[in-house]
């Protein structure tokens, strides 16, 4: 009925959830500063009991040090290439908050990683930058 995780190394995920972090920023196609994050393991949450048991490996990060029209040309070539790059994008627009940030939901069809990409524009007195939240599928980490 619903999706049955898998059995997975934790390593395979994280440099799987890497190679796509960086198949994002190289796609954004833009000179910028990025944070200086790596992928992390967390719990999955589950109803059925599996809570504990079940992982997925996230990947934050944002682009950020470029003027918004550099911003709106990365959001720009996301929205473009993504589908060529393997991914469907799910949503495109406005993320609901009173800014009206660009958001990008994308999943990637081969891994089902998911990508939440928002453009948060620094109209609230903040920097300008593109916040990038990549996850994987929960899993099971092999040997547990």
């Amino acid at each position: 009925m619903g999706y049955e995780p898998k059995s997975r190394s934790t390593e395979t995920v994280k440099g799987e959830i890497s190679k796509l972090s960086s198949q994002l920023f190289d796609v954004m196609a833009i000179k910028s500063k990025v944070t200086e994050t790596g992928p992390n393991v967390q719990p999955c949450e589950s109803g059925d009991g599996d809570s504990g048991k079940l992982y997925r490996v996230r990947h934050p990060w944002s682009a950020y040090g470029v003027a918004n029209d550099v911003m709106g040309k990365g959001m720009a070539n996301l929205r473009q290439e993504l589908p060529q790059q393997g991914w469907k994008i799910e949503k495109v627009g406005n993320d609901g908050s009173k800014n009206k940030n660009m958001q990008i939901l994308a999943v990637h069809e081969k891994t089902l990683s998911q990508a939440e990409i928002t453009w948060l524009k620094g109209l609230d007195g903040h920097e300008p930058l593109i916040e990038v939240n990549l996850y994987s599928r929960c899993f099971r980490s092999a040997g547990a």
